[in-house]
């Protein structure tokens, strides 16, 4: 039976992600770098795991080799939030968040890819990008470059691996992550923000979970090389003019 890879697992999205699929009845490999939440979350879902760091290139060989030879599905939830003015952005900021979200997921598809090809069934692997991306917002020159290299690397890698493989990529609007909690941890702010959104609240990890539980399944399986956004209608709509 394969198992479903899933890095960042520890956060709040990769865990809701890992709850739901467990409930599902799926076996998964876990990978963060929290040693002990890590820990705590595999026995709690009799799941295996590896630990370690994205930015250590090692890492995904490792996971590789811990997750075993079939893999059905992987999901890279790892990510940066790091908004700036362009006038403090140095290089090391735009080289770690680009490591982070960009390199870091082509290393993951790289490693696990011929244990995706081995899937019984097609198997599917769902990257994160942001609404950010396709709407320009301010201080998210780093972050906004780093996810549109997700996406543009998702597309390439659904073209290569067709038919075997199916690539899709959650583009989420602000959710309700300790990752964001310096923009929402003020409740007048995190309620401006929601009100930015149609439907007037920021997103929790059950929604974007929810999502990625439909591009691993079967019910996907005509889809491929396309990115969902995930985003209260952020990226489409506007409510108030």
């Amino acid at each position: 039976m394969g198992k479903i890879v899933i890095f960042g697992a520890t956060g709040a999205i990769g865990s809701a992600v890992a709850k739901l699929l467990v409930d599902k009845g799926e076996a998964l490999h876990l990978v963060a770098r929290d040693e002990e939440k890590l820990k705590a979350l595999s026995e709690a879902l009799s799941a295996s795991s590896t630990v370690g760091d994205v930015l250590d290139e090692t890492l995904f060989e490792r996971v590789a080799q811990d997750a075993g030879e079939v893999v059905n599905g992987l999901v890279y939830a790892v990510g940066t939030l790091n908004l700036k003015n362009i006038k403090r952005l140095s290089s090391d900021d735009f080289i770690k968040d680009f490591r982070v979200n960009a390199l870091g997921a082509a290393l993951a598809v790289q490693a696990l890819t011929p244990a995706l090809k081995k899937s019984d069934d097609q198997s599917s692997v769902v990257l994160f990008s942001s609404v950010a991306v396709n709407q320009g917002f301010k201080f998210h020159a780093s972050l906004g470059m780093a996810k549109g290299a997700v996406q543009g690397l998702a597309l390439s890698l659904a073209a290569d691996l067709a038919p075997d493989v199916r690539v899709n990529v959650i583009a989420p609007s602000l959710t309700k992550t300790p990752l964001a909690a310096g923009l929402i941890e003020n409740p007048k702010m995190a309620e401006a923000i929601a009100k930015l959104h149609p439907m007037e609240r920021l997103g929790e990890p059950e929604d974007i979970a929810g999502m990625v539980n439909f591009l691993l399944s079967g019910q996907a399986s005509w889809i491929t090389g396309q990115i969902f956004g995930i985003d209260g209608g952020r990226s489409t709509l506007r409510t108030k003019s």
